[in-house]
């Protein structure tokens, strides 16, 4: 399977038609079935597109610097005329009648839509467990997890299915999958992409993010994305000519002189020790590359989940409040037995458990008498939190952490103990907490064999220099940087 910017160069230059490409991605999807990572492949949509595309380039005109590219999108991403469930049961009757922005873009530029991926419900999970659909497989190893809620995207990337996917990243939805699936995984500044047609779970920390294995494939499909959108009004207009310039590029640019700093409180103790080589590798190669290692201290980042799942879980309260089955979501009950009946038979029947302890945690944070000493409280943390990291980045260009203590867990292991899921995201959540952008980049594999992945974090609106840090490790390790899961 070819590279995104090398298929849409190939459909462009009339080397290879966006259909016979799109389906050969229609097989590769049927073959990689078993991992319950697609919960709608819309294939008379994705072959009607890839012909469009294809007479586009035969009248001479250019159909996109993605022509022809097969991707798969996050089922809590819209698509007018789609179902879009967000993995829950409150939604399997919704069909959207608009599309998401970012969404949108890509098809704009040529991409073509082959799926919609599962994953956590609402996007609420570390391990795409928390799903009406079940759970997805982990291509490297059937009784692991993909790590959460873009698992679907992430597997289907792995597997490879599709050279790029998009996913949602609320707390590290985006970056763990990346991680445990041994992926590239972006998650932008926030307002850097559109939120519009995004199925929100926690609106002031989710966003749109990518999968993918190359740096070149996400500064690609980030530049298409992004910018203002009217329909968003946290959307930013900002200047996306680095990330082009990105894209365009055939080789990595030096590194040589970037100052890298390790947080120290995050990447000791606690860690697995493959995640901990994982780390040792990667800075090798940085110096071998020319960087300033070094290592500083944010001290708040001990409060980061505590913070995170005080903000989350309320926001998210608040979102879902909606799904009762009086105007939307799935109703259960006859009208008859009244109105708090109904509703409280179509929650709890509609709503997941994971959904239903985030909503009734985040009810109690904001609840008269708790406001303040709860979510008001994080609020202050998640303040503390974003100028720790902005002091950071005055001794350092970039921040360096594992992406999550350990590689992927077993299927069913965190499911009976939801704090130790939640602690997985010690290292992911800061990045959403202040807005700035992360990127999981592959680091190597375990004893075992089970990838892990190392965070790279920067100031806002810096996703270029992520992707030419991640482009140098990748140039470094070659074909080893994000390699195809076995058997696929």
């Amino acid at each position: 399977m070819s590279s995104a910017w090398r298929t849409a160069e190939d459909v462009r230059a009339g080397a290879r038609s966006a259909v016979s490409v799109v389906r050969e991605a229609l097989d590769r999807a049927g073959a990689a079935r078993d991992l319950n990572a697609l919960v709608a492949v819309l294939e008379a949509r994705a072959l009607d597109r890839a012909a469009a595309v294809d007479a586009a380039v035969a009248r001479g005109l250019d159909p996109g610097p993605l022509a022809g590219v097969p991707v798969v999108v996050k089922d809590n991403l819209c698509m007018e005329g789609v179902p879009a469930t967000a993995g829950s049961k409150a939604l399997e009757a919704f069909v959207p009648p608009y599309t998401a922005t970012a969404v949108a873009r890509l098809e704009a530029a040529g991409a073509v839509v082959i799926a919609k991926s599962n994953l956590d419900e609402f996007g609420m999970g570390s391990t795409n467990e928390n799903s009406a659909f079940g759970p997805v497989l982990n291509p490297w190893d059937r009784e692991r997890v993909p790590g959460g809620s873009s698992g679907g995207s992430a597997a289907a990337v792995a597997a490879g299915v599709v050279a790029l996917a998009l996913g949602t990243d609320t707390g590290g939805s985006v970056r763990l999958p990346a991680s445990f699936c041994g992926l590239l995984g972006v998650k932008p500044t926030y307002g850097r992409v559109s939120r519009h047609g995004l199925i929100a779970y926690a609106s002031s920390l989710d966003q749109v993010g990518v999968l993918t294995r190359s740096s070149r494939d996400a500064a690609l499909a980030l530049s298409v994305m992004a910018g203002v959108d009217p329909c968003d009004g946290t959307s930013l207009d900002a200047d996306a000519g680095a990330l082009e310039a990105l894209a365009a590029a055939g080789r990595p640019e030096s590194v040589a002189g970037l100052r890298v700093a390790v947080v120290r409180e995050l990447s000791a103790e606690g860690n697995d020790p493959g995640v901990l080589r994982g780390i040792d590798a990667t800075l090798g190669a940085l110096r071998g590359l020319g960087a300033e290692v070094r290592e500083v201290s944010v001290p708040s980042v001990r409060h980061a989940v505590a913070a995170y799942y005080l903000v989350a879980t309320a926001e998210a309260s608040s979102n879902l409040a909606r799904y009762d089955g009086m105007i939307y979501s799935s109703r259960d009950g006859e009208d008859a037995l009244g109105q708090e009946a109904v509703m409280r038979r179509s929650r709890g029947r509609s709503l997941g458990r994971e959904a239903r302890r985030r909503v009734l945690m985040g009810s109690f944070a904001l609840s008269a008498g708790y406001y303040d000493a709860y979510y008001g409280k994080a609020l202050k943390v998640r303040r503390l939190i974003a100028e720790d990291l902005a002091s950071a980045f005055g001794d350092a260009d970039v921040l360096l952490t594992p992406t999550a203590p350990t590689p992927a867990y077993r299927l069913g292991e965190k499911q009976g103990d939801p704090l130790a899921m939640y602690v997985g995201d010690v290292c992911t959540c800061l990045a959403n907490l202040a807005g700035i952008p992360a990127v999981s980049v592959p680091a190597g594999r375990t004893e075992a064999g089970l990838p892990t992945g190392v965070q790279l974090l920067a100031p806002a609106l810096e996703e270029a220099r992520l992707l030419r840090l991640a482009a140098a490790l990748e140039g470094a390790a070659g074909e080893a940087f994000a390699p195809t899961a076995p058997g696929f």
